[in-house]
């Protein structure tokens, strides 16, 4: 099905849908969106990104046609805040699992492995007014036909097409994202949240560093706290970072 405004509007409908040929930052958009009013769920979506915007400030451009790039406006209870990044992993795995796709993880605390390469990031941006949550924006990017062959990422990276060995309608697999984004909004507190998160992780158990803390993963809290034991038997609690696998 072709990826452009009507048939968003039509396959997404009653969701508020802003769709952009090429933008620089769908997360830039859906932030001034949520400033303007806008509804829990309302989505940006993007084919060709060309500022994405990471962790520490970083920028990468994805080719127009080749991924999902969108971010979905929430509001969640400002107590839940730390489970938004849980939800959307946690989404882009049951995703995965929809297409029928076998290895699937999440590096703590958001990135999802599809055969033990990254196929998708999460990055969450709250808006406060004053003490008061006013809502987050979710961003996402999942590499859908991005050939990695020949680049610096070819032992990093993956996407879905080339991992499945078909083609991926990415109308059907966002509509497939989107459903269990507010599946899991309706849970954000929930247990179910929680343990679907961490069954998923690829972390524990395993050697890291992360800064200056290394050491063994041992567990995380339900508030995504990842528990890491150093060589001298200190636990050290770490909230983020990047992390590199032992």
């Amino acid at each position: 099905m072709s990826f452009d405004a009507e048939h968003l509007q039509v396959r997404l409908s009653p969701r508020p849908v802003r769709y952009y040929p090429q933008a620089d930052s769908t997360n830039d958009i859906a932030l001034a969106w949520l400033g303007e009013g806008a509804e829990a769920g309302a989505l940006v979506v993007t084919n060709e990104q060309v500022k994405g915007r990471g962790r520490k400030g970083r920028t990468w451009h994805t080719p127009a046609g080749t991924a999902l790039t969108f971010s979905v406006v929430l509001r969640p209870p400002a107590a839940h805040l730390h489970r938004v990044t849980m939800l959307g992993a946690v989404a882009i795995c049951e995703l995965l699992d929809h297409l029928g796709a076998a290895d699937v993880s999440i590096k703590w605390p958001n990135d999802v492995h599809l055969n033990g390469r990254k196929v998708s990031g999460v990055l969450p941006e709250a808006v406060w007014n004053g003490g008061q949550l006013s809502g987050v924006v979710l961003g996402i990017g999942i590499n859908v036909s991005i050939d990695f062959v020949g680049t610096d990422l070819a032992d990093t990276a993956i996407s879905i097409a080339p991992a499945l060995g078909r083609s991926v309608d990415r109308l059907e697999a966002l509509a497939v994202v989107l459903a269990r984004i507010d599946a899991w909004s309706a849970a954000l507190g929930s247990a179910a949240l929680f343990d679907a998160w961490k069954g998923r992780l690829n972390t524990l158990g395993r050697q890291v560093t992360i800064g200056d803390v290394q050491g063994r993963a041992e567990a995380v809290d339900d508030d995504g706290t990842l528990l890491v034991r150093d060589a001298a038997g200190a636990l050290h609690r770490v909230l983020a970072g990047d992390i590199a696998l032992g």
